[in-house]
Order: C-alpha cells, then structure tokens, then sequence
C-alpha cells in the first residue's frame, strides 16, 4: 500500500511517489504497531503521534538508505526524511552546476541529535561532513548514531560554544567547504512554537488541547531570539567573513517575505551570485536560498 505521494520533491527523491507501508514495516518492525486503516480503507499512521512518525521516519532511513541505528531522545526534532533529503538533492544539483563535482565537503550548521543531513548526504552521494551544534547532548546522541553506523570517516562534529556565532569558533583557518546548509529556528519563542503545533494539529484533524509536536523539538532547535528572521541575518553577515573558505552558503527559509530582505543585505555584502531554490514540501512551498561571494 502506498501513501502520501509528493510529485513537487525533487525528481531524485526516493520518496515523491510516497510510503510503501508494507515494505517499510518488513525493514522495521516497530512501524507496524501504529499501521490502521482509515475511515477510506487506506493503511495509513497517525500523523500527529510524535512516536509513529518516528517510527516511520526512521523505516524510512533503515529501508532506502541503510541506517541501522538511528534513536534519539523523544524531547528532539525528528526530521522528516523526505524533506530533508529534498535539500541534499538540491545542493548537488547546485554543486554539479558549478563544476564541483569531487572531494565534496559539507558543513552543516545545527546539525541536531539526529544529524540527518549528513547521513543523507553519505548516503545518497558519499559527501564528507563537518556538522555543528550549541547543545553537546545532541551532539552526544548523534555521534552515537554516527558511531553504529560506521560513518566516522565521513561525518565529524564541532560544538559550538557561543550561542550568538555560527562560523567564528567553528571554522578553522585551513578549512575549506564546497557548501554550508542550514535548517534555521522558525520561531522568536516556545509560545509562538505551540501556537504552530496547535494550527498543524487543527488541520490534522485532532483535538486543540492535546498539544503535542508531531516532530517534537527542543528549544535550541524550534526557536532564536528574534526568530528566523535574525538568525538568518546574522548567518549572512557571518557567512562573508569566511567567503574565501566556503563557495556556496545555502539555508532553509521558511517565510517567503524574507527573501527580499536577504539579497539587499547579501548584495551590500559583497555576494557575486544568489539563487533561490523552490522545493514541494506537503502542502507548503518552501525554499533554499543559496549564495557565493566566489569571482
């Protein structure tokens, strides 16, 4: 049984013609447990159960990409892999553009308990990774996963001890990136985070007082003072203190209207191209921003 089709993700994306429900159970059986039949007589899970879309998420990474090992604590994000592995599609057709095509070396700011972009990254096209975090205890948990999978030579983490730097403190004098991705806080606050959750649960059709995130999330990860808006910019004007040792910056940006903002500012700061990539994620659009300050 098949579900959840996405003809808008990229055409490499193992996952834009949907779920394959009975083969992502054979691949983990801790799937099966949230499997029921819907009032369409469809198979299908309960979206808003943080544990079944755990439980698929991580099927889907056992089944089509080959983790053996992937767990967390329930408090962290859990990322959806079809998402997440529309970015890594994205940035390689990027990279490809711009003649990079070997020796490819991804950092990966906020990379989470999960560090899923880099597992995708190995997986789909052996990149190497260097991926970041401010919380030591996500860092803890995803070099556990890193670890039981095998993939030290690929993927290295850095703790970020300055909650107010990204590249300063992280990016070493003789270090020297393909491309850097970044999937920034959406929110200013925990409130203005719930009141998110409780407009996705309405739309899943599930009671207003059962307030729990269906990808979950901790602080560092759902929210930054000042919201996506100023992590972003602070991203920018960081970014062009290490333009010689990065050729491409790229970001997550969730809320359109800052699109416009982000090229002034890249422009002032001396940025030589900026793309903006569109991506199909559900019922959103969503979008990359991509820049270089390279001659």
């Amino acid at each position: 049984m098949i579900i959840k089709a996405n003809p808008k993700f990229h055409p490499k994306n193992k996952h834009k013609s949907g779920y394959d429900l009975e083969a992502l159970c054979e691949s983990h059986s801790a799937l099966k447990a949230f499997v029921f039949v819907n009032k369409h007589e469809t198979k299908t899970i309960d979206f808003a159960n943080p544990k079944a879309v755990k439980a698929l998420n991580t099927a889907l990474l056992k089944h089509h990409y080959n983790i053996i090992f992937w767990d967390f604590p329930d408090t962290n994000l859990c990322p959806p892999i079809p998402g997440r592995v529309d970015y890594i599609h994205h940035l390689s057709d990027l990279l490809k553009a711009s003649n990079i095509n070997e020796d490819i070396s991804v950092l990966d700011i906020g990379t989470g308990a999960t560090a899923i972009y880099p597992i995708l990254g190995v997986a789909e096209y052996n990149w190497h990774f260097v991926a970041t975090d401010i919380d030591k205890s996500s860092i803890k948990t995803a070099q556990k996963i890193i670890d039981k999978n095998e993939l030290n030579h690929k993927i290295q983490f850095r703790h970020q001890t300055n909650t107010s730097k990204i590249f300063n403190g992280i990016v070493n004098k003789d270090d020297r990136f393909s491309a850097s991705i970044c999937n920034p806080p959406f929110y200013k606050s925990e409130a203005e985070a719930l009141e998110a959750t409780t407009r996705k649960l309405k739309g899943l059709n599930r009671a207003e007082e059962t307030i729990v995130r269906n990808f979950a999330g901790t602080h560092n990860e759902l929210w930054y003072s000042g919201g996506e808006k100023a992590f972003i910019h602070n991203y920018l004007y960081e970014s062009s203190l290490f333009k010689t040792q990065c050729t491409w910056f790229t970001t997550l940006v969730s809320k359109k209207d800052l699109v416009k903002g982000m090229y002034a500012s890249l422009k002032k700061l001396g940025a030589t191209d900026i793309k903006t990539i569109s991506m199909g994620q559900g019922h959103k659009i969503s979008r990359i921003v991509a820049w270089t300050f390279k001659k």
